[in-house]
């Protein structure tokens, strides 16, 4: 698979996940692909912790059904029917968490091309996240970036310093088959828009 490809075959997994655990090779090239991601003044500042254990991967199922539930509730109509059958996770069933972290230390106090965007650690994580997904998707592993949390809930559960955000839960394992097209599209909750609604020249012209 090139380039190009992943990029067009990556998919936000959920209802996919077979639960056969991944080979120890292939998920080490996908973490090592994860921590030669750009990142601003060279800080690496991204942590990878990987979860297994049924128990935390069910305490923090039953705390993203709960905020599923609450997102929910202010829900009407159409968009209440439309998100009733959406899937917004995979954790026990992919049956490997890798819990993504910030961690503004990495690097020391003076990080190059971090004074004047303080956000740039954290946009270095996300890059870093990317890798491990097209990675992924390249390797024939799905993965799931699960966002129906509370910061301070998942720190919590893995263990996190107050200095180290949590930026992403992704759930990583074997799948059937990837998607042909996105959950949320599928089932008409969005659409993905073209190049032109978001390409400008020279001037922001909206």
């Amino acid at each position: 698979m090139d380039l190009y490809e992943a990029i067009a075959r990556r998919r936000d997994t959920r209802a996919e996940f077979t639960g056969e655990p991944i080979d120890p090779d292939v998920l080490g090239r996908i973490l090592e692909a994860a921590n030669r991601a750009p990142s601003v003044g060279m800080s690496q500042p991204w942590v990878f912790v990987t979860v297994r254990q049924r128990a935390t991967l069910e305490s923090f199922r039953s705390h993203v059904l709960e905020e599923r539930a609450v997102f929910a509730a202010g829900l009407e109509g159409e968009r209440d029917s439309t998100f009733s059958r959406v899937k917004v996770e995979g954790i026990c069933e992919s049956g490997l968490g890798i819990v993504v972290g910030y961690d503004p230390t990495t690097a020391g106090e003076q990080v190059l091309g971090r004074h004047a965007i303080a956000d740039a650690g954290l946009y270095s994580v996300c890059l870093a996240i990317q890798n491990l997904w097209l990675a992924a998707t390249a390797e024939g592993i799905g993965v799931g970036w699960v966002s129906f949390y509370r910061e301070a809930v998942l720190s919590s559960l893995v263990g996190f310093p107050p200095h180290i955000r949590p930026v992403a839960w992704l759930c990583v394992g074997t799948v059937a088959s990837l998607p042909e097209v996105p959950d949320l599209e599928r089932f008409g909750w969005r659409g993905r828009s073209p190049l032109s609604a978001a390409l400008h020249d020279e001037r922001y012209a909206g």
